[in-house]
């Protein structure tokens, strides 16, 4: 047999397989891109505060030196005495003239608050002067005597009634109050150099 022959039976003796055709995969479906937004613009830095000046911290007068040592500085004329001594007498008269001017103003306003266009000063009442209620224990002094004042508090602390007194030099000019009696004083102005009391009246005679 010939070599054609042996291949065209091998052909027919092998069953035969279909061939299937290959289904091509279906093109992957274009996603749309979403397009980010550019990325936003970061905020404006905040401008650091103006570091604070440390000649606002000093007194006017070493600051306006400071300013005054910073000028350039500019060579004046040479006077002669003469000519120093008028240029002192026309800056004081022209300092004394703002002085004047000043005073006047202030004066001019002063006077116009006073006329009722400004706020009305503030009327002062006199306190009403002190009365205390005691026990002359001495009027040997001609037209003085010496009054004993007792007063009872309770200590803040210890709630206990303490039991205090005080004496005072009043004035009393018909010496009419004698040792022993319960006197009214009220507070008046110095009359002497221990006396701020003169007498009101007698409230109730020694027995």
């Amino acid at each position: 047999m010939s070599d054609e022959t042996k291949n065209e039976s091998t052909k027919q003796d092998e069953p035969q397989v279909e061939e299937t055709p290959v289904e091509e995969a279906p093109a992957a479906e274009e996603t749309p891109v979403e397009e980010t937004p550019e990325a936003e613009e970061p905020a404006a830095a905040p401008v650091p505060a103006a570091e604070p000046n440390p000649e606002d911290d000093l007194p006017w007068k070493e600051r306006r030196r400071l300013q005054r040592s910073r000028r350039p500085n500019q060579p004046k004329p040479t006077l002669t005495p003469e000519e120093r001594a008028a240029q002192r007498r026309e800056t004081r008269k022209s300092k004394a003239a703002e002085r004047r001017k000043e005073r006047a103003g202030a004066k001019a306003k002063k006077g116009a608050a006073g006329t009722g266009t400004g706020t009305p000063t503030a009327e002062h009442e006199a306190n009403a002067a002190k009365v205390r209620q005691g026990i002359v224990v001495s009027n040997k002094g001609d037209k003085s005597i010496t009054v004993r004042i007792d007063f009872a508090r309770r200590h803040p602390t210890y709630e206990k009634i303490v039991r205090r007194s005080r004496t005072l030099h009043a004035h009393d000019e018909r010496n009419e109050a004698g040792e022993g009696d319960v006197v009214r004083v009220v507070e008046t102005r110095p009359l002497s150099k221990t006396k701020r009391w003169r007498l009101v009246d007698v409230v109730e005679k020694a027995r």
